[in-house]
This record gives structure tokens, C-alpha cells and sequence, in this order.
């Protein structure tokens, strides 16, 4: 038969750790709700001092304060970007532009990891390699970009690869430079109980760096994002480079500045998708 006396010494031990485990979770409980306070009122002033500026900007415009010509008001611009959405005009723009960008930023990142990976498992390649990366990467990209038209032809090949050449090197340098930070403690011990080199990597080196990969994939939004534009520049007849310069052209600036807004709207929604990306990947590790 079962004893249903409990020791009284247990009980009071099952009382004071049920007692930490409520006064943990009650400190967890008023840790959240601080950082979702304080998350609330950095977004609050963010969006006052957004609309402030383009209250401002609108009084400007509107009393001649600023050269109008060069400068518009938001609500010319945003009327021209209406216009442009209403005609259909724009989405044709925008898709183009921001399908460079996704392929340019993927590739890129990709890429640049890939080449990360192999140079930190060949030393010697690293050495070789290590000049080569550093030249390219102090190179104008601009420059390069007449030859990669004459390469790769007039449209969207030159530019993304426009767009890799300044993805590729910034990734490779970021994450490679993280792989060698790792402690190398940690490698020692993998390596006293008999770990590999491809043990090493996926159980130090790759959890280790998650941090410096997704700061470059940071990083790589505005990167893919500049390659576009400057690719179009140069060689497109549509999208929303095309409509920057374009705007140029003709002397009309407020094109330009809703091309920039647009622009400034997706980019930083592919932002916030990084971000997303961030979250999941540091949860996982």
C-alpha cells in the first residue's frame, strides 16, 4: 500500500521552489512587458519625428521657404505616386527593380558565404586570395560597370552582377573575419574528442557566426540596393533607377523624389524581413 505521508522537509522544499519558479516568471512577465514598453515608445517617437519632417517639408514647399523645383512637397509627391499607381505605370517599375535587388541580395549573400567557407578551410587559398579581395573590394564599382555591360549585355545580367560586385567582397570580408573570431577554446575541445574539420565547422564555427551573417544580411539590403540603382543607371530603359534618371533628364525632380521614396518604403520592408530572419535564426541557435 502506498505511503501518503510526505516528508514535512520535502514539502516545504516542493513550497519554496514552486515559490522561485512564480517569482521567476513573475520577473520574465514585467522583463516583457518593460521591452514591449519600451519598443512602443521608440516606434512613437520614430513616427512623430517622420511626420514632423513632412509636416515641416510641406509648410517649406508650400511657403517658398525651399527651392520647390528642386525640393517638391510630399503632397505633390505623393499625388504623382498615386498617379503612377493608377495609371499602372508604376508596378512595372517596381517589379523589375526590386526582382534585381531579391536576386542580387540572395546571390550575393549566398556566394559571398560560400566563399567565406572556403577560404577559412584553406589557409592557403586565404593567403592568396587575401590582396585580390582587398583591391576589388576598394574599387569603384562604377567603373566596372561599362565592362560588365559589354560582357554580359545591356540589361539585367550587368545588373545584377553590378549588384554582386558589391555584395560578394563586403560578405566574404564580414564572415569570414567572424569565422576566425570564434574562441578557439571551443575548437580545441571539438578537436580532444576527436571532431573533424566538418564537425568543427558545423558545430562551432557556423553556430558562432549566425550573428555576423545576419548583420551582413543587413548590410546586404542597402548593398543590393545601391548595385540596382547604379546598374540601372547605366544601362536600363525602365524601373525605378530608370525613372531617377529619367526625372533628371527632364527637370523633374518631384519623379525623383517619389522614385527615392519608394525606394526608401521597400527597402526598409526588406529590412524588417532580416529582421524576422534575425529573430528565428538566434531563437534556433
Amino acid at each position: 500500500m502506498a505511503n501518503n505521508n510526505r516528508n514535512p522537509s520535502d514539502q516545504r522544499s516542493s513550497s519554496q521552489g514552486s515559490s522561485s519558479s512564480e517569482w521567476l516568471d513573475h520577473i520574465h512577465r514585467m522583463h516583457m512587458r518593460q521591452k514591449r514598453g519600451l519598443q512602443a515608445r521608440v516606434l512613437t517617437v520614430q513616427l512623430s519625428l517622420l511626420l514632423l519632417f513632412f509636416v515641416w517639408w510641406e509648410m517649406a514647399g508650400r511657403w517658398k521657404w525651399i527651392d520647390v523645383l528642386l525640393f517638391s512637397y510630399p503632397t505633390r509627391i505623393f499625388a504623382n505616386i498615386w498617379d503612377y499607381m493608377i495609371s499602372g505605370e508604376l508596378w512595372g517599375h517596381l517589379a523589375i527593380t526590386v526582382g534585381e535587388t531579391v536576386v542580387g541580395f540572395l546571390l550575393g549573400t549566398l556566394l559571398g558565404t560560400l566563399l567565406a567557407v572556403c577560404i577559412w578551410w584553406s589557409p592557403f587559398l586565404s593567403k592568396v586570395l587575401d590582396p585580390y579581395m582587398v583591391v576589388f573590394n576598394s574599387m569603384p564599382k562604377v567603373a566596372l560597370g561599362p565592362i560588365f555591360i559589354v560582357m554580359f549585355g545591356a540589361g539585367f545580367n550587368a545588373i545584377v552582377v553590378t549588384t554582386l560586385s558589391i555584395t560578394i567582397i563586403v560578405t566574404t570580408l564580414v564572415v569570414y573575419n567572424s569565422f576566425n573570431e570564434v574562441d578557439a577554446n571551443l575548437i580545441k575541445v571539438v578537436r580532444t574528442f576527436g571532431g573533424t574539420k566538418p564537425q568543427i565547422f558545423q558545430r562551432v564555427i557556423l553556430p558562432a557566426s549566425y550573428p555576423a551573417i545576419v548583420s551582413t544580411l543587413k548590410v546586404n539590403v542597402g548593398m543590393a540596393w545601391v548595385g540596382v540603382i547604379v546598374g540601372e543607371f547605366l544601362v536600363a530603359k525602365s524601373g525605378l533607377g530608370y525613372l531617377i534618371m529619367y526625372g533628371f533628364q527632364v527637370f523633374n525632380f518631384t519623379l525623383v523624389l517619389s522614385s527615392l521614396l519608394i525606394i526608401a518604403v521597400v527597402a526598409t520592408a526588406m529590412y524588417q524581413i532580416v529582421v524576422y530572419i534575425e529573430r528565428k535564426l538566434l531563437a534556433h541557435r
